[in-house]
């Protein structure tokens, strides 16, 4: 089986303790293996999720029959948007486990798969009545997408219209639930109502969930400039200069020569041969000073690698 790096500060004690609880049934060494592979899954779902997915993919292989694992491998699966994979481990993991909280993303799932119809239809089962208050929020959030994939956008407002919504109460899901609110009286045309409600998101947003701020500056016609394209079009602008002012030394430098040139007009021909050798070693000479200053750089990054790798094998 082919693995994947994991640091040496991995060590697997860093899953939740109920995961921890479940990798008990295996060999100890191969719950460790299996716990490194689930925290490297947890640490690079969001930034670089691919490479989450094959570490989900080696924990399976080895634990296939672990809850946990089934449903890590979902998420996996739901970041990088294979969602019929995805829906397949969660599956099996609620059927491992007997949890209903995977509900919600199961229903999800059928959305990215292109069956609004069927995440309508999860979102009227008696699983839901038996999720947390924040499951059930956001089952009403993947409805709502649902009714809007269907061209239904008046029902999608209804559907986010809850008590959830009007409570001042701030929850974890409070900021996606006022976003998504937001963002679908807009697309209904309702653009001052739109705005309040971008405004009451980016409110409650005290982890940067949501672009709420971005949405209110592009309804105010705020146009923001990225600070790194800016330094990059000064930096091209440096370099066009700089090659400009190469060009007008070459230019000059040829100038010289064919001066040079005339010069050494009326002189025989024997003359003018001992002339141009004498340039062409002068050219050499530059040429070889050139090329012994690189190979003087190279060896000394050359030494500079073999120090830091004998730093590296010491340690």
């Amino acid at each position: 089986m082919k693995r994947l790096p994991i640091p040496a500060e991995v060590t697997g004690e860093e899953i939740d303790q109920d995961v921890r609880q479940e990798l008990l049934s295996l060999p100890k060494g191969l719950a460790e293996d299996v716990a490194r592979n689930l925290v490297m899954v947890a640490n690079l779902i969001d930034e670089d999720p691919e490479q989450a997915y094959e570490y989900s993919r080696i924990a399976l292989r080895l634990a296939s029959r672990v809850a946990a694992v089934r449903e890590a491998a979902g998420f996996a699966a739901y970041a990088t948007q294979k969602y019929s994979e995805a829906l397949a481990e969660f599956r099996a993991a609620r059927r491992m486990s007997g949890s209903v909280e995977l509900w919600p993303v199961m229903a999800d799932c059928e959305r990215g798969m292109g069956r609004p119809e069927r995440a309508l239809a999860m979102a009227g089962e008696p699983e839901v009545q038996k999720l947390d208050k924040a499951g059930q929020v956001e089952m009403r959030l993947v409805a709502a997408g649902a009714r809007r994939d269907l061209g239904q956008l008046d029902a999608a407002i209804v559907t986010l219209q809850s008590s959830e919504l009007a409570s001042s109460a701030v929850h974890p899901w409070t900021a996606r639930l006022r976003y998504a609110y937001a963002d679908a009286l807009l697309a209904a045309g309702r653009e001052n109502e739109a705005r309040e409600w971008f405004a009451k998101a980016l409110e409650s947003d005290k982890d940067g969930a949501t672009d709420a701020s971005d949405r209110l500056a592009e309804m105010d016609g705020v146009e923001f400039v990225d600070a790194i394209d800016e330094l990059d079009a000064s930096e091209d602008a440096v370099g066009t200069d700089e090659f400009d002012d190469l060009d007008e030394a070459d230019e000059a430098d040829e100038a010289e020569q064919v001066g040079d040139l005339g010069d050494e007009e009326g002189l025989d021909e024997e003359v003018l041969e001992v002339l141009a050798d004498e340039r062409d070693a002068d050219d050499r000479d530059e040429y070889r000073d050139a090329d012994d200053q690189d190979d003087e750089r190279d060896d000394e990054r050359d030494a500079d690698g073999d120090r830091e790798d004998d730093a590296d094998r010491r340690s």
